[in-house]
């Protein structure tokens, strides 16, 4: 009878220490979720260039001032990757009173015209913005087609789009916004256009590698260039550019007498 009382007195007292051990991880995280330090005061947004902070806090549904374990880091990616506009997020928290975002976006790499105003893309021809009338957003237009019938996430099927979403997505942040339009009305002679409205003749959508290297070095240059320049032919293997009244015909008969 004695081995029995002892047995249930000291089941009886793990009982205890497992329920005032349970109390105390309770207060522990009572004290951490409700205590004014562990609130959330600081969001570090990293990763964006298009979105403005104040964006990204109001598309995750944040708000400084909660506490910080009752935020779902989880919760909040999943909402900021329902926008379009972003590709992917990674959330953490920093204690004591910080929330870390990196965000990757779905970059707009050119406008395009359709039956209810302009669509932007992305490099792989989603459509991640539409308006009705034409924005101030530095990217390309591309001219000489217009989709019909698309909706913000539809992606564009034109193979010619594709091609010019390839090429624009190969060149840099600085001279994409130095590049105004490309015209592609006929395949086998596209013409991009620089801010300075100097033609960039890029012929059949081929070899859009090397011309993406070609295009962003030669817009660059525009803004040193001493000389006025007609055009620019990467169309041929060997690129020509064009002065301004200068005539190659008219030094060839010069050449001649």
């Amino acid at each position: 009878m004695k081995e029995q009382e002892q047995k249930k007195h000291r089941s009886g007292r793990r009982l205890f220490k497992g329920l005032l051990f349970l109390a105390a991880c309770g207060l522990v995280m009572a004290i951490m979720v409700y205590t004014p330090i562990f609130t959330l005061q600081r969001v570090e947004v990293s990763g964006i260039s298009y979105l403005t902070r104040e964006q990204v806090l109001e598309i995750g549904r944040i708000h400084t001032g909660e506490p910080l374990f009752q935020l779902q880091t989880d919760a909040v990616a999943q909402n900021l990757m329902h926008d379009l506009r972003i590709e992917s997020a990674v959330v953490r928290r920093r204690l004591p009173d910080r929330l870390e975002i990196e965000v990757v976006e779905r970059k707009p790499v050119a406008t395009v015209a359709c039956d209810y105003g302009y669509l932007d893309l992305d490099h792989n021809g989603k459509i991640i913005a539409a308006y009705r009338a034409l924005h101030s957003v530095p990217i390309p237009l591309i001219t000489g087609m217009e989709v019909k019938g698309l909706y913000l996430g539809d992606e564009v099927k034109d193979e010619n789009v594709k091609k010019v979403l390839y090429f624009l997505s190969q060149i840099d942040t600085e001279a994409l916004n130095q590049i105004s339009e490309v015209n592609i009305a006929n395949p086998d002679g596209v013409v991009a256009y620089a801010n300075s409205s100097v033609q960039i003749r890029l012929g059949k959508l081929d070899r859009l590698d090397e011309k993406a290297v070609l295009t962003a070095d030669f817009v660059k240059s525009l803004k040193t260039s001493r000389h006025a320049i007609d055009y620019v032919d990467f169309s041929y293997e060997a690129p020509f550019i064009k002065l301004k009244g200068f005539d190659p015909n008219l030094e060839k008969e010069e050449g001649k007498s």
